[in-house]
């Protein structure tokens, strides 16, 4: 009975995924910003994030070991960015997708595999691609709605002019790839600092 219990979610782990969807949000939030200096640095926010972010998901999913931490957190990130008309509901279509397939590899391979966590952060960085997705689905919507939301006509031309259809296999493939050096830096830090530390 108290094994059962223990395998669902708690108030302190809903707490602890909370701050990490924050953290990660914030991380988010500075890549898109600086997005705006070029369309190719939003473009490839996937695979950048990828990198940056591999030390939030390894720590989280090394302080909840529960089914649930990651699509909770990777929904919470989607539902902000909807909600804040900042990406289409492509984004949270393919953060939803990215991070059921999370759940299931952490699921079978055990919650406490680095490999299962490693492959599972691969995929659950694939979610992001729903950011710049819209460009290559709904070119000329996209590029109208960009417009009228106040992005500068120039900036919209010239991502246009940069995204052939093949950058978005390059841009997944990146994603993925990077993904695998993001969380093995992550756990190089969480070694490091925070196991010393008795954090986790």
């Amino acid at each position: 009975m108290n094994s059962k219990s223990s395998n669902k979610l708690q108030a302190k782990d809903l707490v602890t995924i909370g701050i990490f969807s924050a953290i990660y949000f914030v991380v988010n939030l500075i890549v898109m910003v600086s997005g705006g200096i070029t369309p190719l640095l939003w473009i490839f926010m996937p695979p950048i994030l990828s990198v940056l972010c591999g030390v939030i998901y390894m720590l989280l999913v090394a302080k909840v070991q529960k089914t649930g931490a990651v699509l909770i957190m990777g929904l919470i990130t989607g539902v902000i960015y909807v909600a804040t008309g900042q990406f289409t509901l492509v984004l949270l279509v393919t953060f939803g997708a990215a991070c059921i397939v999370a759940e299931v590899i952490r699921k079978i391979t055990g919650y406490k595999n680095f490999k299962g966590n490693l492959l599972g952060y691969a995929f659950f960085s694939l979610g992001m691609v729903g950011s710049p997705l819209p460009i290559w689905l709904f070119r000329e919507d996209f590029s109208n709605q960009m417009v009228t939301q106040g992005m500068p006509a120039d900036y919209v031309a010239t991502m246009n002019a940069v995204t052939p259809n093949w950058l978005l296999v390059v841009m997944i493939i990146a994603t993925f790839l990077l993904a695998f050096v993001g969380g093995l830096i992550g756990k190089a830090i969480l070694k490091k600092h925070f196991e010393k530390a008795g954090m986790i």
